[in-house]
């Protein structure tokens, strides 16, 4: 997939949009609930709310406002933050001024990659050194310690990350990994089944600075299209930043469009 051309990028990009912007819109995780209004769907009961959206909303002007302002008020009215996902080639281009308009804050935009799992997992896994293991995690108690390791790297409180990864899992349709040093959490990195598609999405993989460039990224790849390709799954699907980008082209991900976050917080 690395010389993708124009039609096979608009049947990946379709495919993405028929398919994971689908699975995304629907309630899968215990205690978590779908509610339609008009062209997006919210989720409730997660850390914080999420909405996700048509690729063309048909809405503009006062309407495309007042849909927005009610998924912040709902959101308010719970004293939770909400995030509304946006991608590059979503209508009406408008959008993301509007949402901004409505006190939602743009976050850090990625990349959105899809590459062949069966072309990931054929790719040698990286030796690593002895002193770093992978393995996967159930318990609890090692989901919060991997929340812990994303607010250290990150600098902010994500303690919230515990229990998102707590519901996945017990929910059935996620795999997590984590690279251990010294019995200390180093990176960490989860791959999410979309029942019903031709995707898994894989997320994670934030590593600590000491840690980094010694392939533990593109060990956690590996080790993630494996049990992919074990599963059936012909796509992985990837939110990807400026730092990861690069790997996974390399590896042979594609990129077909963009996404940004913006953020609503009671506080704002």
């Amino acid at each position: 997939m690395h010389d993708a051309d124009q039609g096979q990028l608009a049947s990946l990009l379709s495919a993405y949009d028929n398919q994971v912007r689908a699975a995304e819109a629907l309630s899968r995780s215990p205690g978590t609930s779908a509610e339609p209004d008009g062209p997006i769907v919210r989720i409730v009961g997660r850390d914080q709310g999420f909405v996700s959206a048509a690729v063309d909303l048909a809405l503009d002007g006062d309407e495309l406002d007042a849909l927005i302002v009610r998924q912040r008020d709902f959101f308010r009215a719970r004293g939770e933050s909400v995030e509304w996902k946006t991608r590059g080639h979503d209508l009406p281009a408008g959008l993301p001024e509007r949402l901004i308009a409505a006190g939602f804050v743009p976050e850090e935009r990625e990349t959105v990659l899809i590459g062949s799992a069966a072309d990931m997992a054929a790719e040698l896994e990286p030796d690593l050194s002895g002193d770093i293991v992978i393995r996967p995690v159930v318990e609890d108690a090692d989901l919060r310690r991997i929340a812990d390791l994303e607010s250290e790297i990150w600098g902010q409180d994500l303690s919230g990350l515990g229990a998102d990864l707590i519901a996945l899992v017990g929910g059935g349709n996620a795999v997590v990994f984590v690279a251990e040093a010294d019995g200390r959490i180093v990176s960490a990195a989860w791959v999410v089944f979309l029942p019903d598609t031709e995707f898994a999405g894989m997320w994670g993989g934030s590593t600590l600075a000491a840690w980094r460039g010694r392939g533990i990224y593109r060990a956690l790849v590996s080790r993630r299209a494996r049990l992919a390709v074990e599963r059936g799954v012909r796509y992985l699907q990837v939110d990807a930043s400026d730092d990861s980008r690069p790997i996974l082209e390399r590896l042979g991900f594609v990129a077909v469009t963009t996404t940004t976050p913006y953020v609503w917080k009671p506080d704002a």
